[in-house]
């Protein structure tokens, strides 16, 4: 379990909720965990715990817009009424910084699900030298033609009506699609996990599946298209490693095909050390997915092989 809730002014203004859930044998890193949208850090309890088995501290924090976070400019759904991304990446790197001052020498690697991986991929390519390693997990920066047509539409929305205001087209080109893609599908979430205990718990948790603002889906689209840029990837160090997951029944994804494209585009960028996994029978949550023990102890492998 998640220790006690604790609390971070960021330089960002917003007042980080951020779970640290300390090594339970010797240290050997710090992972830093962004989540994904329309939910919050408290979900990657398990994950944590298996972490800190291993000998690593784990620091997770709700984004702005997101859980227990709270900021001025950020209600729920949005991130900022404007410069969101970069306030978003502010955010990621104060949490960085803390980790460092508490466990000073120690190894930092960053991780992204989802949103969270839009964010880390943005963090890592601006504070290039700030991390041992990264990893993203189903996380798709390669809408295409799609994604700028939803970039008009959005721009369209906000023209008409506002920006933290929910959008009444995205969540319906998203979540509610990727719903009705799950043959036979229970609920609206299924589309998340075949776990039913976890997509229930994710529809009950007041914290999840709330309607983001028609400006948290600009800046989204924003992280997308500029993370993957070849003039981004061309900052992160070559040797840097890192670790990208996907899930082969994902339609968030493009059925984890979009996982592999940014693999492929980050070796094009002439980074060396990329591993792609893509689970076959895994949805959206690898980490609440049936299976999840797999997949947590691939990466448990991987995080044991990196270098000093």
């Amino acid at each position: 379990m998640f220790a006690e809730r604790q609390w971070l002014d960021s330089p960002s203004g917003a007042r980080l909720a951020y779970h640290h859930q300390p090594a339970e044998t010797a240290p050997r890193g710090i992972l830093l965990l962004c989540h994904g949208l329309a939910e919050h850090s408290r979900r990657y309890e398990g994950f944590a715990g298996a972490l800190s088995a291993s000998g690593y501290h784990v620091y997770a924090h709700d984004h702005r817009g997101h859980g227990e976070t709270t900021a001025a400019d950020a209600t729920l759904g949005s991130f900022a009424r404007k410069d969101g991304p970069a306030k978003v990446v502010a955010d990621v790197m104060a949490m960085r910084d803390l980790a460092a001052a508490k466990h000073p020498g120690l190894p930092i690697i960053l991780f992204g699900h989802s949103m969270g991986g839009l964010i880390a991929l943005n963090v890592a390519t601006e504070h290039p030298q700030a991390f041992a390693a990264l990893s993203i997990w189903n996380s798709n920066f390669n809408p295409g033609l799609a994604g700028r047509f939803a970039q008009g539409v959005l721009y369209l929305e906000q023209m008409l009506k506002g920006s933290d205001v929910p959008s009444l087209i995205l969540p319906k080109a998203t979540f509610a699609a990727w719903g009705r893609a799950i043959p036979g599908h229970r609920t609206a979430f299924d589309w998340l996990s075949h776990d039913p205990k976890e997509v229930d718990a994710y529809i009950a948790d007041p914290l999840c599946g709330f309607d983001s603002s028609v400006s948290m889906w600009r800046d989204i689209f924003r992280l997308t298209f500029a993370g993957a840029d070849p003039e981004r990837l061309v900052r992160l160090p070559q040797r840097l490693p890192v670790y990208l997951v996907g899930g082969a029944e994902d339609p968030a994804t493009n059925k984890g095909r979009e996982i592999r494209w940014l693999g492929q585009r980050m070796l094009d960028a002439g980074m060396i050390d990329v591993e792609t996994t893509v689970y076959e029978t895994m949805r959206h949550e690898t980490l609440n997915e049936i299976g999840r023990e797999k997949a947590i102890g691939d990466f448990l492998s991987w995080l044991g092989n990196l270098g000093p």
